[in-house]
């Protein structure tokens, strides 16, 4: 009871939970607890196995400030790796339920343990309506984006979650950190957005910086890698296949003709251990959380 694992995916990490094995409710303070890198176990969000009428498992991905996500590259693979090592899966194939759609992950084994996951990714869709973008265009390719410091390029995406991708010819962390939580919470996007900085480097690699809805900045992100190879080939930048660079390491995606993705890449379990009692008295007592 009240078990939980931490894993990473190129340095974006997640708590997993099984909501049959925690006795608290996961609210908003819980959430933010846990997540707290100083108070409680520290993570970029958390991943709840939930059960699932349309898939063999169900996920629920939660943000660092409660809001809760549709789709998480990185979190998927992370959560297959999970479900395959406790067990839970009884094959190396198997489809997980998202609120962002249904996917299908397949694990890579040796010796026992998940190095490499690749999951199907779904489809790509440039469209305003579906993002959703308040833009009056019928799809948001190479579109005017004002901000504060200036204005930019930019063109969005839904992965089975929004993105908003910017092009450029220079990398800066410094930069993303300053826009990011502008371009996150711009008006243009309803249920705010990820956000990407992306200079494609050739024909089959490109290099991003990631600022998370609802974490901030992040090493890594695998609906970001998705997303950001989705408009490289809408824009005629790369090839169909090619590998997205970040700070926490690559992942290589394939476009199909049909826009549908498909994303490999490693992933590693952290460690795993039991809620101790002092933080379980606070994720259930919200007004004794002092942080």
């Amino acid at each position: 009871m009240n078990c939980f694992v931490k894993s990473h995916g190129l340095g974006n990490d997640y708590i997993v939970l099984d909501s049959t094995e925690i006795d608290f409710n996961l609210d908003k303070a819980a959430i933010e607890l846990l997540c707290h890198r100083n108070y409680g176990i520290g993570s970029d969000g958390i991943l709840l196995l939930v059960p699932s009428a349309k898939a063999d498992f169900g996920l629920r991905i939660l943000n660092p400030d409660g809001s809760e996500a549709e789709k998480s590259g990185n979190g998927l693979r992370i959560f297959a790796k999970y479900l395959y090592e406790r067990k839970h899966a009884s094959s190396k194939a198997f489809s997980i339920d998202t609120p962002g759609g249904f996917v299908k992950a397949e694990v890579e084994e040796r010796e026992g343990k998940v190095h490499h996951v690749t999951v199907e990714m779904g489809t790509a869709t440039f469209r305003a309506d579906e993002i959703p973008v308040d833009i009056n265009k019928e799809e948001v390719v190479s579109q005017r984006l004002v901000l504060r410091a200036g204005e930019f390029d930019f063109t969005a995406v839904s992965v089975g979650n929004p993105h908003c991708i910017i092009f450029c010819d220079e990398l800066r962390e410094d930069i993303i950190r300053k826009l990011g939580p502008e371009i996150e919470n711009h008006p243009f996007f309803p249920n705010r957005t990820n956000v990407q900085f992306a200079q494609v480097v050739s024909r089959d690699s490109v290099r991003i910086l990631i600022w998370e809805r609802g974490a901030g900045y992040t090493l890594a992100s695998g609906s970001s890698s998705c997303a950001v190879a989705a408009a490289c080939v809408k824009s005629g930048l790369t090839e169909r296949q090619l590998r997205v660079l970040m700070p926490g390491g690559h992942l290589d995606i394939n476009i199909a003709e049909d826009w549908s993705i498909t994303m490999r890449g490693e992933v590693e379990e952290v460690f795993s251990g039991v809620l101790s009692d002092s933080l379980l008295s606070k994720l259930k007592n919200p007004s004794a959380m002092n942080f």
